[in-house]
């Protein structure tokens, strides 16, 4: 069976600052029509700053849509052509004044994938230097230090909600598990 929809009309109906809203008239697999509604945005960044002692730098930030503040990994929103990597580095920089020796990528994410194009791309920070943080203008921020291994349970009891941050904090425990193991074998 043909799974994909064919686009036969777009419109716009919506330009924010950050996400646009089109309505699009589509063709299903069936032949029959129907409309997709799509937030655009211009995609984001996050990084999870793991240092020698398996300690992660974490944000505690507002989050105006859930009116609560939320514990998350340092994450930003991608500029017009700006390379992910030095997206990364520089919101790394600006929410928790840290530099890393190293920073890698760990994969990308879709967060709401039946109405909006959002991707997040990931990376594991390690070798860590610190300064001091410097953040956007309204960006009200309090960098905390927790170990890796206290996150992780945290997101299995349900205590971290941000999507991004459970799955970076899972995927960096993996990989570095791994690590440890090929060093120790």
């Amino acid at each position: 069976m043909e799974l994909f929809e064919k686009k036969l009309n777009s419109r716009q109906i919506f330009d924010g600052v950050v996400v646009k809203l089109f309505v699009d008239d589509i063709e299903l697999p069936n032949g029959k029509k129907s409309i997709r509604e799509i937030v655009r945005h211009p995609g984001a960044v996050c990084v999870i700053p793991v240092d020698e002692d398996e300690n992660v730098i974490m944000i505690k930030q507002f989050r105006y849509p859930f009116s609560e503040v939320l514990l998350e990994i340092p994450a930003g929103k991608l500029e017009p052509n700006e390379d992910p990597l030095e997206a990364v580095k520089r919101e790394l920089e600006e929410e928790s004044g840290v530099n890393a020796e190293s920073v890698e990528y760990i994969g990308t994410m879709y967060t709401t994938v039946a109405i909006l194009d959002e991707k997040i791309h990931m990376y594991l920070a390690t070798g860590l230097t610190y300064k001091n943080a410097h953040p956007d203008d309204g960006e009200f921020l309090e960098v905390v230090k927790i170990p890796l291994k206290t996150l992780v349970e945290m997101v299995m009891d349900g205590k971290i909600p941000d999507s991004k941050t459970q799955i970076a904090i899972l995927k960096a425990e993996k990989i570095l598990a791994e690590r440890k193991n090929k060093v120790i074998k």
